[in-house]
């Protein structure tokens, strides 16, 4: 989880919610995302909350890790306990890298969430894994355990771009792991690149973009690289050791995603993220798009319950120990307004291809969707049945396209 968490209110010792909070749960859909703060390495472009094993400290570590996310889902279950119990649709364990745990914790993480809340019998089941930390032993284990998914942080196919962003794994690790995926029985695999990295060239990227097809996964998410504060890339871009990037060459490199991915076979579904087919799309990501629920598990975690939304605390450590003494790891929380939901309403379903309703636009969201349209941002025929839809140019420009649709 990126940043600095928000204010927020207090939240209860025992992590109670809303009855009207609760009353809500999967109305929409609910999912459970886990939150591995693990990396064996920082890499220069990361502001995520992970810690390698010099930064972790006391009183938090890998070998206990797996007790406490297990503390925090049964506190968990006993705060929705009095509600209809929610099926769990998706799961998602994030990081960091939860590959750093051994294959047999996530497996009893899964069994928890199971036994807590019970798996929907077609439940997506995805970890995040870097390429250089799973084995075919490890990815067989994980499979048996019911993970269906895994998605590896490919980032890039040449070294140099590599070493630019303190990535480990070599050049032709990923694609590896992927085919390692497949052969364990993974029914989806997806593969993360970035592009515009200080120093890639389009030669660079047309070459990740070939063995992304070549490797035969299922699912491609293709991101600009974004400089964050406080990370070592942009403390080197301070120095003028590296350029910033450009938004044209991130332009340009969107642009040759979108041609070599389509004419694989692979169609956009959301801005940044591209399936072989409907199957193959991310359930998980699209429950956060679509408005669902969520429990977020672990530090800095961040969950969404019926219009309530709240974050746990950021260190392993604390978290730890909170759990310890029987209180909610949780460190504030909000409750949506009714403004706030049709913002990131808006805001998130405009990314997707089946795009946003026009007549949940108030009259000047309307007049900004019209001129959108005429702009060449919006795709014509969705518009005229009554749903703004971006065009290829207007994905390149959706942020602007969000500002001219909200108040």
């Amino acid at each position: 989880m990126p940043g600095v968490l928000p204010e927020g209110e207090p939240v209860p010792r025992d992590g109670s919610l809303p009855a009207t909070a609760r009353r809500a749960v999967g109305a929409r859909g609910f999912g459970v995302y886990v939150h591995v703060p693990f990396c064996a390495s920082r890499c220069g472009y990361c502001d995520f909350n992970t810690y390698t094993a010099s930064e972790l400290g006391g009183g938090a570590s890998r070998e206990t890790y797996a007790d406490s996310v297990l503390a925090e889902l049964a506190l968990a279950g006993r705060v929705l306990g009095d509600s209809p119990p929610p099926r769990v649709d998706t799961v998602f364990v994030g990081g960091g890298t939860p590959t750093l745990l051994p294959a047999d914790d996530l497996a009893r993480i899964l069994d928890g969430i199971d036994r807590t809340w019970g798996l929907a019998a077609d439940a997506e089941v995805t970890t995040e894994a870097n390429p250089e930390s799973v084995t075919p032993e490890s990815l067989r284990t994980l499979r048996a355990a019911g993970y269906t998914r895994i998605s590896l942080g490919m980032q890039s196919a040449a070294p140099g771009v590599l070493a630019v962003l303190d990535r480990r794994h070599s050049a032709g690790r990923a694609t590896a792991a992927a085919a390692e995926a497949r052969d364990a029985g993974f029914d989806h695999v997806n593969l993360d690149l970035i592009y515009g990295t200080p120093g890639e060239t389009a030669d660079d990227f047309a070459a990740s973009l070939a063995q992304v097809v070549d490797a035969g996964v299922d699912h491609v998410s293709a991101y600009a690289l974004i400089v964050e504060d406080g990370t070592r890339l942009a403390a080197r871009m301070r120095r003028g050791e590296l350029p910033y990037p450009s938004d044209d060459v991130a332009a340009d490199r969107y642009l040759a995603a979108e041609a070599a991915l389509h004419a694989a076979g692979f169609s956009w579904y959301e801005v940044s993220n591209w399936a072989r087919s409907e199957a193959a799309r991310c359930r998980h990501n699209l429950l956060y798009w679509t408005g669902a629920d969520w429990w977020g598990l672990g530090p800095g975690a961040h969950s969404h319950v019926g219009g309530v939304r709240w974050w746990n605390v950021k260190h392993p450590a604390a978290y730890a120990q909170r759990l310890a003494d029987g209180a909610s790891p949780a460190l504030a929380r909000e409750r949506l307004t009714g403004d706030e939901q049709h913002m990131e309403d808006v805001m998130l379903r405009l990314r997707l291809d089946s795009g946003l309703p026009l007549d949940v636009l108030d009259t000047a969201g309307r007049a900004g969707a019209e001129r959108a349209r005429a702009g060449g941002l919006l795709d014509d025929a969705a518009y005229a049945d009554g749903r703004a839809v971006l065009t290829l140019r207007g994905r390149l420009l959706a942020d602007g396209v969000v500002r001219d649709l909200l108040p």
